[in-house]
């Protein structure tokens, strides 16, 4: 069984829609950081012993845990057909991913100097920033055909591994024969399928108009403030776990 703590959550506005925003999508995306802070918050308690070890690995934190990562692939996938899938308009495209991939670097860096046995090489940016190279040659699939290939790439981990996938470089498929250490380890097997499913829905939705109709939802002011943070997920991924360790370690150490 891999060791495979998906902790880093996905940053759901990878490619986002310009200015003329859906706010209902960042609304979605605001609930799931939500729901990241929520499960990060027991993860790092869990750090500090003020909960009991192996506490997030119960079926119900993980489910969360995936449940989450999961929508915010999704809405990777929706936000990259919204953004390209008339046209891909490459210049927007480079310096999102640009930004993307220097974060996920950085985020791998400096894992490597806190927590070298379980560093983060194959985490939820690096997951976003291959799958929407990928995504980009699926964007002009019909929608039935994106959801099949998602089912088959949640699938194939499940009934096939390769022990020629073994190497380190490799692991980045998900397909390896061997266990993997890592605090956020998000491969494009299975993850990849849930990217696939967002495509395939924007493209359902477009087609029926839905896009039109949930653009000109006038959105109370409450809704407006709750979504601000879907409009800044990644700087919202890239901060809020030194915040939340942070608060906790002062609490701790006044307690004490």
């Amino acid at each position: 069984m891999e060791r495979a703590t998906v902790t880093g959550m996905a940053i759901g506005t990878a490619f986002a829609t310009g200015p003329n925003r859906i706010v209902a999508l960042d609304l979605a995306r605001a609930m799931a950081l939500i729901a990241m802070a929520v499960f990060h918050f027991v993860f790092d308690l869990e750090l500090f012993g003020v909960v009991a070890p192996g506490t997030t690995m119960r079926p119900g934190w993980r489910w969360l845990a995936y449940l989450t990562a999961g929508s915010f692939l999704f809405l990777a996938g929706v936000s990259l057909w919204l953004a390209h899938g008339r046209a891909i308009r490459w210049r927007g495209f480079w310096r999102r991913f640009a930004m993307i991939a220097a974060a996920a670097l950085a985020i791998t860096a400096a894992t490597f100097l806190a927590m070298r046995e379980a560093f983060i090489f194959f985490g939820i940016l690096h997951c976003i920033a291959a799958a929407s190279l990928l995504g980009l040659a699926c964007l002009r699939l019909p929608a039935p055909l994106l959801a099949g290939l998602g089912v088959a790439v949640i699938w194939l981990p499940q009934v096939l591994r390769f022990e020629a996938l073994n190497p380190p470089w490799m692991w980045w498929t998900g397909l390896q024969a061997i266990g993997v250490r890592s605090v956020d380890y998000v491969p494009l097997f299975p993850w990849f399928g849930p990217v696939l499913f967002g495509i395939a829905a924007a493209r359902v939705m477009a087609g029926r108009g839905g896009w039109d109709r949930l653009a000109r939802w006038q959105a109370p002011r409450a809704a407006r403030w709750l979504a601000l943070p879907g409009r800044h997920s990644l700087a919202v991924y890239l901060i809020h776990q030194p915040v939340l360790i942070a608060l906790i370690w002062l609490a701790t150490t006044i307690a004490d």
